[in-house]
């Protein structure tokens, strides 16, 4: 297994640092990989600038900061105007396809998914934005199985486990989608 970089920004409040941490968990708990996970975010408590980095590999992780990763993940348009040039060439951009519009001449993998209007048809509120971005994520990478996944939830947010199940499930099948169409 190659060592997979993950960055993953966005706005306080979209539940970014939440997604890391469940990654991470899924990774080393349940996939017996070891799993690093840092995060950087802004004074306000919501609306400023977060940061979750996460390294995954099978051998030892000797600096737990993501440098140059080799997959972006970002939830608004700051935050790709922020972290956009550090993504490695040929890496993968996951991008929510109506809060960032991606510009430039990019050497990447660029996966545009309908993320937030997805979570608003289904849910009425974005709070599930999160668990719907980790969802597409894990379909796009295969870094983790998604019973992995499953279980960190079920650990952590029992009283929540039906909507996260439906808004992890909802971002596979949108990766799953893209897949098949590449």
């Amino acid at each position: 297994m190659e060592k997979y970089r993950f960055l993953l920004s966005g706005s306080g409040g979209q539940g970014i640092i939440t997604m890391a941490i469940l990654l991470a968990e899924a990774a080393a708990i349940h996939e017996g990989l070891t799993a690093v996970q840092s995060q950087v975010y802004g004074p306000e408590a919501r609306g400023g600038a977060t940061r979750s980095d996460v390294i995954i590999s099978d051998g030892p992780i000797l600096f737990p900061k993501v440098t140059q990763p080799g997959i972006l993940v970002t939830l608004n348009q700051s935050s790709f105007m922020k972290y956009g040039n550090l993504l490695r060439p040929g890496g993968l951009l996951l991008t929510d396809s109506h809060l960032v519009h991606a510009s430039g001449d990019l050497d990447v993998r660029h996966m545009a998914l309908p993320l937030h209007q997805t979570v608003m048809e289904n849910f009425g509120k974005a709070q599930a934005l999160n668990i719907c971005a980790l969802g597409a994520l894990v379909g796009l990478t295969g870094v983790v199985r998604p019973e992995s996944v499953e279980k960190v939830l079920a650990q952590r947010f029992p009283k929540a486990m039906e909507s996260n199940l439906k808004a992890l499930t909802l971002g596979m099948d949108m990766a799953k989608a893209v897949r098949e169409n590449i």
